[in-house]
């Protein structure tokens, strides 16, 4: 069934920020979202960066060409920030999140870096599609913390993936879906869902019907919940042609910083559509130092709010190690806290969870339970088996190896039984009393 899209994007700098560093495209084919970083000087031209690179592809493709084209055209911004920050030592830092959705018919291709997000609504249900890459959202998928703890984690805005000054090839998620008629997409910077939470955000995508109301809804959100930092939202109804026979051409919006600063690709004279078309480059070369200090604090700082970060390459190495290392130690340490042994604890049996062993002061055990079962009561060899740890692993096989031992219990000896009667109360009768009671029948 043939498909249309109704679609819009709103951006706002948020109460906190002095600049804004996100930028948003909605078009027919194309939806990108970019959350540049960097500080003052970098962030939003990484952002515009991204956009200007993608925004040629929307237009009518092949299906099999979707990722291709997304692929290409990202790994070509993500070579343009390399570039920009090593010829320029003020945009040293600078790189982007992105999310880009690339639509022909009802096929739909997405990629994705970084933690800004794509939700899909369908059916009433808010679902999202993306997976952050951030340090706190691989200690949750790894079990070392709940979403509730992640939500409050300290480094939670630390990013492990982005496009930007670390050279190399661009690791990106990448899919292909199959587009519905009624189906809502949300692309959107954590601006928002940092701070209005998830049902709240399905609950305004569901009762606002025009997509740039919804838009703005959300930013509003945003707004009266402090926004700390820049919010972007970019919203599209896919609908059937049979639903929107009137529905007019639009044309594409751009909002953040790739409206405020139109960014030229190098090499073409194509700018994003919006502008005079001035490049990055010029925009920033000579102006980017001043800028930065206009920005900055009285102390040469940024404002003391949360702010996404990204690792630099050595130190994501180093931490990457560090991941690694205390993931491998806490699966060694949730192996042993599944198994128990069983030995002395003091004059009693007892039963511990964890292994026998100690590195330096530390332990990997910890009681269990004492029984009541005493050692002193064992035989020889019995108490002899408990000279090593028993181990086992189960709690039900430890508790096995109590009730063997119980069945080792020497027994205890009756007391002796003193006889009825005495020797000499036996023959304590008299010889004539015997006589006499034996002569009683005779003449």
């Amino acid at each position: 069934m043939p498909i249309v899209t109704r679609f819009a994007a709103r951006s706002d700098v948020g109460l906190l920020r002095s600049s804004n560093q996100d930028s948003g495209y909605a078009g027919e084919h194309l939806l990108v979202l970019a959350d540049g970083m960097g500080g003052p000087a970098g962030g939003d031209i990484a952002s515009s960066v991204a956009v200007a690179h993608l925004a040629p592809l929307d237009d009518e493709h092949g299906a099999d060409e979707l990722l291709g084209l997304l692929r290409g055209a990202v790994a070509d911004a993500h070579a343009d920030l390399v570039a920009r920050s090593t010829a320029d030592p003020d945009l040293a830092g600078l790189g982007t999140t992105c999310i880009a959705m690339l639509r022909t018919g009802t096929k739909l291709a997405m990629v994705h870096i970084g933690d800004s997000r794509a939700y899909l609504l369908r059916d009433g249900e808010l679902t999202q599609i993306t997976t952050d890459h951030t340090f706190v959202q691989y200690l949750v998928s790894t079990g070392r913390l709940t979403l509730e703890e992640a939500e409050r984690h300290p480094q939670r805005n630390m990013i492990l993936r982005a496009l930007g000054d670390t050279d190399g090839e661009v690791d990106l998620d990448e899919s292909m879906r199959e587009a519905r008629p009624g189906d809502r997409w949300l692309l959107c910077s954590d601006g928002l869902f940092g701070v209005v939470s998830k049902d709240t955000i399905a609950e305004t995508l569901r009762d606002t019907e025009d997509p740039g109301a919804a838009a703005q809804a959300l930013v509003d959100l945003s707004l009266r919940a402090g926004a700390p930092d820049n919010v972007t939202c970019v919203v599209s109804d896919f609908l059937a042609t049979a639903d929107a026979p009137h529905l007019p051409s639009a044309d594409p919006q751009v909002v953040g910083s790739a409206a405020e600063r139109p960014t030229q690709r190098p090499g073409t004279g194509t700018t994003n559509g919006t502008g005079t078309g001035t490049t990055a480059a010029t925009g920033a070369g000579a102006s980017s130092a001043e800028r930065a200090a206009a920005l900055l604090g009285p102390d040469g700082d940024e404002p003391d709010t949360p702010r996404r970060r990204r690792l630099p390459r050595v130190l994501l190495s180093v931490v990457a190690g560090l991941v690694l290392l205390g993931a491998g130690a806490f699966a060694g340490w949730t192996w042993t806290q599944q198994q128990y042994f069983v030995a002395p604890s003091g004059d009693h049996v007892a039963i511990y969870r964890g292994i026998p062993q100690h590195i330096g002061p530390l332990g990997f055990s910890d009681l269990h339970e004492r029984t009541d079962l005493r050692v002193d009561d064992l035989t020889p060899l019995a108490q002899q088996r408990l000279d090593s740890p028993i181990t086992r692993g189960s709690l039900a096989g430890a508790r096995d190896v109590v009730e063997n031992l119980r069945e080792s219990v020497v027994p205890e000896e009756p007391p002796e039984e003193s006889p009825s009667e005495s020797p000499s109360e036996s023959s304590s009768e008299s010889p004539s009393e015997s006589g006499s009671e034996s002569g009683t029948g005779t003449t």
